[in-house]
This record gives structure tokens, sequence and C-alpha cells, in this order.
């Protein structure tokens, strides 16, 4: 896993975790209007990968992206998230095609 994205079992019950606040990319969401909060990168996640966020159960914070599913949906997931939690121009693409679409964050 990228060391910001954790992965956690509790009595077989998964759950994949981001903490936020520290990401590379949580300035182009800052600068697009967007708090870079849990909720913020949970609406990133529906909006770009629908496919697999229709697939898991989120529990978002305002400090820490949540989702609880199955580690083989954390995989699918970890390797969509993992490379835009690092890269503002790519935050910056989701956002843009976000709003044109009319998708509306919940942050």
């Amino acid at each position: 896993m990228a060391p910001a994205l954790k992965l956690h079992d509790l009595d077989g019950e998964h759950s994949l975790t981001l903490d936020v606040g520290g990401q590379a990319a949580d300035a182009a969401g800052a600068e697009a209007g967007h708090e870079p909060n849990g909720y913020f990168w949970e609406g990133l996640v529906r909006f770009a990968w629908p496919d697999i966020a229709e697939r898991l159960d989120f529990d978002s914070e305002a400090g820490m992206l949540c989702a609880v599913g199955s580690p083989s949906d954390f995989a699918r997931l970890k390797a969509a998230v993992a490379p835009v939690i690092t890269s503002p121009e790519a935050v910056r693409d989701v956002i843009a095609r976000a709003e044109t679409s009319g998708f509306e964050f919940d942050d």
C-alpha cells in the first residue's frame, strides 16, 4: 500500500483509510474552492471511479477518507487513488471533469 493509504482488518471487517490534510494533492482541492477533507476525497472517488465506489461502504470524516469493503476492492481502489494523492495535476483534472458534469462534492 502507498504509505498514505492504510488497510485495516478488525475481526474480519476490512477498511481502507487515507488521512487527509497532508497529501501533496490537497492544495489542488483547496485552490478549486474545496475543503480537502475526507468527504472531498470520498466525492473524488465516487466521481472518478464509480465502478469501484459502488462496491464500497464509506464512513469518511473530516480528517480521513474511510471505505469498508473487500481486500480485492481495496486493491483496485489503491491502484486508482495512490497516484492521484501525490499529483495536484490529476486532482485538478478530476475536479474539472466533475464540475463539467455537474457533480457536486460534499465537502
